[in-house]
């Protein structure tokens, strides 16, 4: 054969073949996505490195016609190491879960439960009376009311015949 000919000839088409034959179908996830799963596990929504952030308790918050309430589960936390702050229509609430000692004679060869600060903030809805705020802690669960002010309760409108 001459060069000519070589060079001119048309290139036989190879099957491509894939390091994952499993997946050409298309089933699984790109790596963009598996990359977003994988940094999610290792951060949280407000930043904090996975196993290093501070406690964040979980959080209900409901409103009704005349108040809000927030309920909180703080398992393990005294209700003298609370602090609640109410700053504009943001409520904070902060504490600190004391950490269980090793008693002589004992030998932890789990610990899973998470000791430390905590801090969990949220926005309020609307305005409610300072004055009349209320926080109670029972079984290991802080509800917090807040009256709402006068100017944020539903009203009732009559609609009139004209």
């Amino acid at each position: 054969m001459d060069k000519e000919k070589i060079m001119n000839a048309p290139l036989t088409t190879r099957q491509s073949r894939s390091l994952f034959p499993w997946a050409q179908g298309g089933n699984l996830p790109s790596l963009r996505e598996e990359m977003e799963h994988l940094l999610h596990r290792f951060w949280d929504e407000n930043g904090d490195v996975w196993g290093n952030q501070m406690l964040c308790p979980a959080l209900d918050l409901k409103e009704s016609d005349t108040e809000i309430t927030v309920r909180l589960d703080l398992p393990g936390v005294q209700a003298k190491e609370v602090d609640i702050q109410l700053n504009g229509n943001q409520l904070v609430v902060s504490g600190e879960r004391k950490e269980e000692s090793e008693e002589k004679g004992e030998t932890f060869h789990r610990v899973e439960r998470r000791s430390g600060r905590f801090s969990r903030s949220t926005m309020l809805p609307c305005a409610v009376q300072e004055s009349k705020i209320e926080a109670t802690m029972k079984d290991g669960i802080l509800t917090v009311v807040l009256p709402k002010s006068p100017e944020a309760q539903s009203r009732h409108i009559e609609v009139k015949n004209s």
